[in-house]
Formats: C-alpha cells, sequence, structure tokens
C-alpha cells in the first residue's frame, strides 16, 4: 500500500503543479509574453489566460503604463565651447509589448544613450544663452528624434524634459553679477520714474490749486465790486429819497474834512470848489440861527480856518481849490 500512496501523491503534486501553470493571471495595464519551446507564440493580455504546461512559458511580462524614466546629468559642449550638465528626464509607453521584447535587448539603456546623443547634437549648435532659454525647442526637438527611433521598438515617448542646465561655475558668477546689475539699473530707472511721475502730479496739482485760487480771487472781486456798487446804488437812492438841502450837505463836507486831513504826511491837500460854496450856505444858516438868538453873525468866507488858494482846474472841467492844511484844534 505504501507505493501506491506515494505514487498517489507525486501525481497529485504534478496535477496540481500543472493547474498552476496552466492557469494564468495578467494584472490590468500588463502583458505576457509567451514562448513554445523557445519561439514566440503570442502575447497574453490582461485577465485569465491558459497555456500549455511544461510546453509555453512566459518569457516576459510588461508593464504598458507610462513610465518615467530620469538620466543623471550628461556633460554637453555649447556652440561657445562651454561644457554644461544636462538632466533629462523622459517619459515613455511601451505600445507593442512583442517588439519591445524581441526588437531591443534593454529599450530603457538603449533610449539613455539615444537621449545622450541627441542632445549633445541639439545643444552643439546652440551658444549658451540659447541653450538656457530654449527649453521648450530643445525638448521638442528631442522628442521628435527620439520619438522617431523608438517606434520600432514598440516604445512612444510622450514627453521629454530637461530637469536641469548647470553652466561652469565661473560662468554662473558672471550670470549672477550680470543680472544683479540689470536688476539695479532697473531699480534706478523704476525710482527714477516715481520721482518724475511725483514731480509731475505735485506740478500738476500747484498748477490747479493757482487756477482755482485764481477764480476764488476773481470772483470774491467780483462780488466785492458788486456789493460795493449795491451800497452805493442804495445811499445815492437814499440820498435822492431823502430829498437833502444845502444845509445839511454843508455839514456833511464840514464832517469830512478831519478824515481828509488825517495823517502827517499831509502837507497839502485839495478839496472841491463845492466845500467854498458848503461854507458859505453853512455860515449863512449860523448867522441866521444867531440872529434869531439875538447873537451876531459869525463870518462865513474863512470858517475853515485856512488859506484860500485860487481855483485850479482838475482836467474834468470841475475847478477846485487849493488849499493848506488848516489847524484843528
Amino acid at each position: 500500500m505504501e507505493p501506491v500512496l506515494i505514487v498517489l501523491i507525486v501525481l497529485v503534486v504534478l496535477v496540481f503543479i500543472a493547474l498552476i501553470k496552466t492557469i494564468q493571471v495578467i494584472p490590468q495595464a500588463s502583458a505576457a509574453i509567451v514562448e513554445r519551446f523557445g519561439r514566440y507564440t503570442r502575447t497574453l493580455n490582461a485577465g485569465l489566460n491558459i497555456v500549455v504546461p511544461f510546453i509555453d512559458t512566459i518569457r516576459n511580462r510588461i508593464d504598458l503604463r507610462e513610465q518615467v524614466v530620469p538620466f543623471p546629468p550628461q556633460p554637453v559642449i555649447t556652440q561657445d565651447n562651454l561644457v554644461v550638465n544636462i538632466d533629462t528626464v523622459i517619459y515613455y509607453q511601451v505600445t507593442d509589448a512583442r517588439a519591445a521584447t524581441y526588437e531591443v535587448s534593454s529599450y530603457i539603456q538603449a533610449i539613455e544613450q539615444l537621449t545622450v546623443t541627441t542632445l549633445r547634437n541639439i545643444i552643439g549648435g546652440m551658444d549658451l544663452e540659447r541653450t538656457l532659454t530654449s527649453r521648450e525647442e530643445i525638448n521638442a526637438a528631442l522628442r521628435g528624434v527620439l520619438d522617431e527611433a523608438t517606434g520600432k521598438w514598440g516604445i512612444r515617448v510622450n514627453r521629454v524634459e530637461l530637469k536641469a542646465i548647470e553652466p561652469p561655475t565661473s560662468i554662473q558668477d558672471s550670470m549672477e553679477k550680470q543680472m544683479r546689475a540689470d536688476r539695479d539699473k532697473r531699480a534706478a530707472i523704476l525710482q527714477a520714474e516715481g520721482v518724475r511721475q511725483s514731480e509731475i502730479l505735485r506740478a500738476e496739482g500747484e498748477k490747479q490749486s493757482q487756477i482755482l485760487r485764481a477764480e476764488g480771487e476773481a470772483k470774491a472781486a467780483a462780488l466785492r465790486a458788486e456789493g460795493e456798487a449795491q451800497a452805493v446804488r442804495t445811499v445815492f437812492e437814499a440820498i435822492h429819497a431823502g430829498d437833502p438841502d444845502q444845509k445839511l450837505l454843508s455839514y456833511q463836507y464840514l464832517q469830512m474834512l478831519p478824515k481828509i486831513a488825517e495823517g502827517g504826511a499831509n502837507k497839502l491837500w485839495i478839496v472841491p470848489s463845492e466845500i467854498g460854496d458848503a461854507l458859505k450856505g453853512l455860515s449863512g444858516a449860523v448867522g441866521n440861527l444867531g440872529a434869531m438868538a439875538g447873537g451876531s453873525p459869525s463870518g462865513g468866507g474863512s470858517g475853515a480856518g485856512g488859506t484860500t488858494v485860487p481855483p485850479q482846474n482838475d482836467g474834468r472841467n470841475n475847478p477846485t481849490e487849493r488849499r493848506e492844511r488848516p489847524t484843528i484844534d
């Protein structure tokens, strides 16, 4: 019984191994290459697949998702004989598992070497300044070459990015000094423009304020003149409405004489010729008042207390009299 039991156990194990070899589960976004006696048979897609055990073998399992591969810095010489180190990142995807397995031994290494050689060709036709400022142009040219070369390998290059471009240390120092000088220049220009704009705004403000001040003064003068004219008109109308006689006018003349004589520098002053008539009228009025009171009338010709000079013409057909300053007690 024991040999029969051992044989049964061996058979069960063989059947179990055969089942494992027969059923192949491929994950999503993956593929597997099947060979039969060393020759390509078919490609297994995602899901449950059945193969012939001990005859069909799985050669390679390939990830069909997009892959990201960074490459180490590579020294590249520019057109102006400067060495720069460039880091690149490749985004690729396997589109044909069979071609990726049989057309190239190691597509990762092949892509890396192709990237380096293509990058040297592209950078060799550019100077340093253009290299630093033409990343998009370099990426597009590199991607075009890689996509064309890797198409027969079953690889599609989706994107190529230059991660870093490092020029020599001496060039970096020179570039930093140049950038610092440019920043200082721009700062000085902006400061000068700010000062100029400030002066322009200040000048415009002063101009506007002077214009407004002048307009205000003009309006004030107009209103002042209008007020004075209205005052004169009111006085004139009041005088005509009151119908003053000669005596009242003579009295008003006498009241104005001290104001005319005010000021220490008034040595000679001119009064209208009507003053004499006013004084005569006032003298006559006083004389009549004295006669009525029983007194003697006072003389009126010299009531002003000054020396009379011959009348002069003031150029406006109004004769005036030149009188010296009277002595007012």
